[in-house]
């Protein structure tokens, strides 16, 4: 294969026309681009259902506090599967749908302060966060207001989603659980609200106040007030292609979150001429299809291979990919689910932690030269999206020799990060070019990797 020279380069950077920035253009906050840079995290689902047999089931059932007893349990072993996994943030369901309240709270008499174990002296949430530290993980916190079985709440209301007098003193409820779990443990880089909230003039809970007190960095998720991700519209491991980070506007993401049709292929494609920034999440349960463990289920756990497709399309199509871990009735990560989550970041980590070649640059055109010719069969492409997301239709090419160029991908939508596997191809550069963009292509990566 003949080398390509320097001044083919130059010529092709030459003839590369940028174009002018765009006056507005929606941007990520810093607490959102953060996020995105994690690309992978874990939601650990552990709640009195765990204990219940059936109880994963009934939502509307507040269950013996005392059923509680995860003899066990170590949040410790939790993050070291999450860290063998690759996750750069972690989530605990501080209090799912039955209400039960796994940190010492006061507020009312469904918790762990009700249960014998331990004492009635744990704080599970506090024990996380300290154990996500330990392991370099960024702690975030999950809690419903939409559903909770101590108070009698479903689809938001009480009475069992009637409504009625008792709404104002849930909504002064759920700032409280707010205040205590966003006041208490240090910075959480997300704060996760189940099926999101009504908005405070409908009665619902006005958090966005007592966050942003005690989170400046946090990243909120979600109500009519603020989405600052959002959600793919499915649980199954999978983004559309093309995968925009914009949404149109709050009320439009509003729309999409509770309805289907072209409202939720919305959340699947996202809007690129949206003003909203929103990034997509894709979250899957570890175990297909189970968010809480269950005995004699370890079958369900998916094969490590699964989940490195499901890696490609979503971390590899913009997304954020976030797992369901399920903690067992003694508090731990089951073998069977250590070993996938463990296979599973092996074998990315093979593939991707380590590129044959990378780059970064500004404008139409972007070339990486490889040291010499080598065999690659990946390319990764990043926006900095700090700036926005600027591209809308791009071609990757590969000098293959003799002067030749040879397509190896195309696509519309990069943002934080796009992969693109191909046929194996021995090349001495690859060559970005943006056909399209609402401002200026900024490259801040353009790497080849050979797995």
């Amino acid at each position: 294969m003949r080398p390509i020279h320097r001044r083919e380069f130059a010529l092709s950077a030459l003839l590369s026309t940028r174009i002018q920035a765009a006056p507005t253009v929606p941007r990520p906050t810093p607490a959102q681009a953060a996020w995105q840079d994690f690309e992978l995290g874990i939601v650990f689902h552990f709640d009195m259902p765990v204990f219940e047999p059936g109880g994963w089931k009934d939502y509307k059932q507040a269950f013996d506090p005392n059923l509680y007893q995860p003899r066990k349990l170590d949040t410790g072993q939790w993050l070291a599967a999450a860290k063998e996994m690759g996750c750069r943030y972690a989530i605990f369901t501080a209090t799912h749908f039955n209400g039960f309240l796994q940190w010492q709270s006061d507020l009312y008499p469904y918790g762990l302060k009700q249960t014998s174990w331990r004492g009635g002296k744990a704080d599970i949430f506090g024990d996380f966060v300290k154990s996500c530290h330990q392991a370099g993980i960024a702690p975030g916190v999950y809690l419903s207001c939409h559903r909770n079985a101590f108070q009698k709440v479903w689809n938001h209301r009480v009475d069992w989603g009637a409504g009625g007098a008792g709404q104002d003193a849930f909504a002064r409820l759920g700032e409280r659980m707010t205040e205590e779990l966003v006041s208490r443990y240090g910075p959480l880089c997300e704060i996760w609200y189940d099926a999101g909230l009504l908005h405070p003039e409908q009665g619902g809970p006005n958090v966005v106040p007592i966050v942003d007190r005690h989170q400046k960095s946090t990243v909120f998720y979600h109500s009519p007030q603020r989405r600052q991700h959002r959600w793919i519209g499915n649980e199954s491991g999978f983004a559309g292609d093309p995968c925009w980070a914009t949404m149109p506007d709050l009320a439009a993401a509003e729309r999409a979150h509770q309805q289907s049709g072209p409202n939720r292929r919305m959340l699947l494609h996202g809007d690129p001429a949206g003003s909203l920034w929103s990034p997509a999440m894709v979250d899957v349960p570890i175990r297909n299809h189970e968010w809480f463990w269950r005995p004699n289920d370890d079958r369900k756990v998916y094969a490590p291979e699964a989940m490195v497709d499901m890696y490609y399309k979503s971390v590899g199509l913009n997304c954020n990919l976030i797992f369901g871990g399920t903690p067992d009735l003694d508090g731990l990560i089951p073998e069977a689910d250590f070993r996938s989550y463990a296979a599973f970041g092996r074998e990315i980590r093979r593939r991707f932690a380590k590129p044959l070649a990378e780059t970064k640059g500004r404008g139409n055109t972007v070339t990486l030269a490889l040291k010499k010719p080598a065999r690659i069969d990946h390319v990764s492409i990043m926006e900095t999206i700090t700036e926005g997301e600027r591209i809308r239709a791009y071609t990757v090419e590969a000098h293959t020799g003799a002067g030749q160029w040879s397509t190896l991908c195309s696509g519309e939508s990069v943002g934080h990060k796009r992969i693109h596997k191909f046929t194996p191809v021995e090349a001495a550069a690859v060559r970005l070019t943006v056909a399209k963009s609402t401002a200026e292509p900024l490259i801040r990566s353009l790497a080849v990797y050979s797995t």
